[in-house]
């Protein structure tokens, strides 16, 4: 399975700017620029997309090991912060809150701890960065 996104940047890279499109068109020649990745301007940027990328991929994930443990979630909420440092993502830091009928809690850090572990994203981002995990179980 391969899945694709372009961007297309114009100008220098403080006063410049450029688009992004994903191949779902979810994106769909979204503009990104310097105000937009360092500032609060409007529009996305690269970061923002691996912190949505890595929430849900965790939440997804997280919804499988609870399943093959014999739970099923009534919700899942992921919230992903991306910490850019010196021109290098240095931190994806996950808190998670989720409600789970009949699991106590040792259970649930269990399941997530190996959902961080092993989801797809975690994987890719933990070559490089530390991933920090915050699992909240919210009463059933």
């Amino acid at each position: 399975m391969k899945r694709s996104a372009t961007a297309n940047w114009t100008g220098s890279g403080k006063e410049g700017s450029g688009t992004m499109t994903t191949q779902s068109g979810l994106l769909n020649t979204d503009q990104y620029s310097y105000k937009t990745r360092f500032e609060d301007g409007i529009g996305t940027n690269p970061e923002e997309l691996i912190a949505a990328a890595h929430a849900g991929c965790y939440s997804m994930k997280l919804s499988f090991v609870l399943g093959a443990a014999g739970f099923t979630p009534t919700s899942i909420d992921t919230k992903c912060y991306i910490t850019l440092e010196s021109g290098a993502i240095t931190e994806s830091h996950l808190v998670v809150t989720a409600s789970v009928p009949d699991i106590d809690d040792a259970k649930f850090q269990e399941c997530a701890a190996d959902a961080k572990a092993n989801c797809p994203i975690s994987k890719s981002l933990n070559t490089n960065i530390n991933i920090v995990l915050e699992a909240t179980l919210l009463p059933a």
